[in-house]
């Protein structure tokens, strides 16, 4: 039995078949762990939808920002936009039944595995966390968001949910403000400073920074048992160096590669986009 983390599919179905085949994935023993944006901007939203959906209890999922906006477009909290590559999905009988699956699944994904490094604690998120929270803490908050999303109450939750603001996370926040910064760390964020405060315009690599802000992860000053995950920011390739802290998001969806971690040994496998 083996737990594989896989980075952002982002309705690249054919290449998570390849890379599933590539490291002899068998749901019946092995685990899937998927940090997020498991559809959207890639071809093939609704066939990875169903693929990942049939898995059961073989897969374990965290929701990203374009899972989001597909629950909000789904449930008419938003409009389908340019860039998106949703129409399959909202098209079909099924739309609201994976809408509904999608509701279900948590912010955060919080566990214990045996390693070769000894029993480690993952954190799996999509975007990041902030300076100062602990696991525990970033559960709970993730709780948080995930109890509204699952209530009565999600829609008014989908309209209010975009925004940048407030950009500073503070233990005061409340209602649709603190869900809003929550939400944004959990699967937005990949600048911030030191004050918990988010910058959210810029998207490139590291060496961009705006003065005072660094990448969310050298925050971080983990133990060697403690380990987080994360996709959402393509353009730092895989590739953090900062210790226990590992990017899966490898850019399958603009050309590049798809990549799996397999957690108890920390061994990546990845497929190209394209097949040579």
């Amino acid at each position: 039995m083996a737990s594989y983390v896989v980075g952002d599919i982002q309705g690249c179905h054919d290449q998570l078949m390849r890379l599933l085949e590539k490291i002899k994935f068998d749901p019946a023993q092995d685990r899937l762990w998927s940090v997020g944006d498991v559809i959207n901007r890639g071809p093939k939203s609704l066939k990875t939808l169903r693929f990942l959906k049939s898995l059961g209890d073989s897969l374990t999922m965290v929701l990203g920002n374009h899972d989001l906006h597909f629950i909000a477009m789904a449930t008419g909290a938003q409009r389908h936009g340019k860039k998106d590559t949703l129409k399959d999905v909202l098209d079909d009988k099924d739309c609201l039944t994976y809408c509904d699956w999608l509701r279900q699944q948590p912010m955060i994904h919080h566990e214990k595995l045996d390693t070769e490094d000894g029993r480690q604690s993952f954190l799996m998120v999509h975007a990041g966390i902030a300076p100062g929270w602990s696991f525990k803490q970033a559960r709970s908050y993730g709780k948080e968001v995930e109890k509204v999303l699952q209530s009565d109450k999600y829609l008014k939750f989908l309209n209010r949910m975009y925004g940048d603001e407030p950009d500073i996370w503070h233990e005061g926040l409340k209602g649709m403000e603190r869900l809003r910064v929550i939400t944004n760390y959990l699967t937005r964020v990949r600048f911030c400073n030191g004050e918990t405060q988010l910058n959210l315009a810029i998207k490139t690599g590291p060496k961009t920074a705006p003065a005072g802000f660094r990448p969310w992860y050298e925050y971080q000053d983990l133990k060697p048992s403690k380990v987080i995950l994360f996709g959402h920011w393509a353009t730092l390739e895989g590739e953090t160096n900062w210790p226990n802290v590992y990017a899966l998001d490898t850019g399958c969806v603009w050309g590049r590669t798809l990549t799996a971690l397999r957690l108890e040994d920390k061994r990546r496998y990845s497929v190209p986009c394209k097949e040579k």
